[in-house]
């Protein structure tokens, strides 16, 4: 663990976004303290600027606090980020695994399925998922799940074909040890670092999607997020700046954190650096 933190602190850009990342998850944390009230509550004045009749961000065209708003926003975008992650990881990961360690007719048909998946452009086929499901919270972590495993899926292929026939998986299978206990205890954790970047990335991927659907109105209409802020005021961008710009930073300075963060992951992962550790 020194050893990793040793290497991730090398990269000055990928501490900086650690410590953005950080501040992010901890106003998600304590929104509900810091602004109590319902963020779709009508708060004040429409259409007040920054700093004026209480509003430390302004209000949007119905009164509501913008700031608000992007506070409880930071939870709806990093939560749905992070469970689609998961599902997606975790599905792209089953295909890969099993495409990698068993080749021939699996392999053939569970890649086909990844590439037929990776031939339909992303956004459009999650708009199409969340349009047959209904905008939902769990409609959205599926779209972008569905839409985000095959990268996963062709990685951990990648990586399992690599490592089935090193000697200590050879040594495993004259052991007699059982295929499922091969790729989780054997493979598997020698696919970890990779899987992690590439997870860490995704997160960040997701909360653009999710900024998009709801910005088409796509979104959970019950729950606040910042892709919802930003589809209310798009139409308020020359009398109202404030409603849009101010939850559009929040995504770009998010994603960015991410990024870097992800950046910083792959360099302290690295085996190639550990070695000169």
């Amino acid at each position: 663990m020194r050893n990793f933190w040793q290497l991730y602190k090398r990269n000055r850009s990928a501490v900086a976004g650690l410590i953005i990342l950080v501040v992010v998850v901890v106003v998600a944390a304590i929104a509900p303290i810091l602004f109590p009230q319902d963020p779709f509550s009508l708060a004040g004045l429409a259409m007040s600027p920054p700093g004026e009749n209480g509003f430390l961000l302004g209000s949007d065209s119905l009164g509501r606090d913008v700031a608000a708003g992007i506070a409880h926003g930071a939870k709806t975008s990093l939560l749905i980020g992070l469970l689609a992650t998961i599902v997606a990881v975790g599905f792209g990961t089953i295909m890969g695994g099993l495409a990698g360690y068993f080749g021939g007719k699996i392999d053939d048909l569970l890649m086909r399925t990844t590439e037929m998946f990776q031939t339909i452009p992303s956004f459009v086929f999650a708009i199409l998922l969340v349009a047959i499901l209904k905008p939902s919270i769990n409609s959205i972590v599926i779209a972008i799940a569905v839409v985000s495993w095959p990268a996963v899926a062709r990685l951990v292929r990648g990586e399992f074909l690599s490592l089935k026939n090193r000697e200590f998986v050879q040594a495993c299978h004259t052991l007699g040890m059982s295929d499922i206990r091969i790729m989780l205890g054997e493979i598997l954790p020698n696919c970890l670092s990779p899987i992690i970047v590439i997870g860490s990335l995704m997160v960040a991927t997701a909360i653009l999607i999710e900024s998009g659907l709801a910005f088409l109105g796509l979104g959970d209409p019950n729950i606040m997020s910042w892709g919802f802020q930003v589809g209310a005021g798009r139409t308020l961008l020359r009398s109202a700046w404030w409603v849009v710009t101010f939850p559009g930073i929040a995504i770009l300075i998010t994603v960015l954190a991410i990024n870097l963060v992800g950046e910083g992951l792959n360099d302290a992962l690295n085996p190639r650096l550990r070695e000169r550790q």
